[in-house]
């Protein structure tokens, strides 16, 4: 069996790839060349913005299938489905499980859930996507398949509620330090995190799938914590208690208003999945890796490679000023 995967070697993506190498998948990897391809796997060296050159590249050849793990708007779906439409058996689009109403009108969400997310754009445009897509099914007969992964980590980005632009480095340095981590809300809304390695075996499984053709499947963990239980996971990883800061997404959104999308449109909201339909068609699709593994193998990573202990001054002014902010605003409330 053929695939060729536009990326392969992000978060999500490179895990597939490891597996699907060692299930014996003829794979080929089309990026820049900025991540490691694993040995036994083809790799084409291009940007698949250049609509012109991957073509060229992929000139007489099919697939039988392809996954592009980029794409966030429908002008680059538009693009794939002019490069790809007539090259696969199987186009696998990844969605996100944000797209899913926000507020949940239900406190479980299956692939029924209704598709509404006012906050966030990057949400709204998976949303139209996925409409482009079940429309070329419906219409034209297009081979194509829709995944949503919820929040997923592997052991280089360990999960957090919040995190500056430079990664998580800085986070995981204000545990250590005794300085307080901010969480929103109260903390015990409930969240699901998935690592990696747990989500390629339920991907892997549906590639090449004729049954999931024409089909959505949200692909998530069974494990639900609080986000203070999150956090508390990972202080344990790092050897410190956290220091949690309780901020409500109110006042996080007012004091930086980029975040509304990531948190009314996402992490605020407490979700708990279905994965039922997805391990209906793939069975041996079982998470075996808790987020207490998960969070100990992600920041002994960290601890051992320098180059990814990227130091976010920024970020870590930032909440400072929110907390002292907020401990004022209740200070000037109890003492006046």
């Amino acid at each position: 069996m053929k695939a060729l995967f536009i990326g392969g070697t992000g978060t999500i993506s490179a895990s597939i790839t490891e597996l699907a190498v060692r299930r014996g998948w003829d794979l080929t990897l089309l990026n820049r060349g900025s991540g490691r391809v694993p040995e036994g796997v083809r790799s084409i060296r291009a940007d698949i913005n250049d609509e012109a050159a991957v073509a060229a590249a992929l000139a007489g050849q099919t697939f039988d299938v392809v996954a592009d793990f980029i794409v966030f708007t429908t002008e680059q779906l538009e693009r794939d489905l002019r490069l790809f439409a007539n090259k696969t058996r199987q186009y696998i689009f990844i969605s996100s499980a944000s797209a899913y109403q926000k507020p949940c009108a239900d406190w479980l969400i299956t692939e029924s859930t209704p598709m509404h997310n006012p906050y966030w754009q990057y949400s709204r445009d998976k949303i139209a996507c996925e409409e482009r897509l079940f429309h070329a099914y419906r219409e034209q007969g297009l081979a194509m398949t829709v995944v949503r992964p919820s929040h997923t980590y592997d052991h280089r980005r360990i999960a957090l509620p919040l995190h500056g632009d430079a990664g998580p480095w800085q986070t995981i340095q204000r545990i250590r330090q005794g300085k307080p981590v901010i969480v929103c809300g109260d903390g015990t809304s409930l969240w699901t995190l998935t690592h990696a390695r747990d989500f390629a075996v339920a991907f892997l499984g549906l590639m090449g799938q004729p049954k999931a053709l024409g089909q959505a499947y949200t692909i998530t963990s069974d494990e639900q914590l609080t986000w203070n239980q999150v956090m508390e996971t990972v202080g344990v990883g790092c050897g410190a208690e956290p220091k949690l800061a309780h901020i409500s997404t109110e006042f996080l959104v007012a004091c930086d208003p980029d975040l509304a999308g990531p948190l009314w449109g996402d992490k605020a909201n407490s979700v708990v999945f279905d994965n039922s339909k997805v391990k209906r068609l793939v069975p041996e699709f079982v998470c075996t890796t808790r987020f207490a593994q998960g969070a100990r193998e992600s920041i002994a990573w960290l601890d051992t490679h320098p180059e990814a202990q990227r130091p976010d001054p920024a970020f870590d002014d930032w909440c400072d000023r929110v907390i002292a902010a907020h401990e004022a605003g209740k200070r000037a409330f109890t003492e006046g």
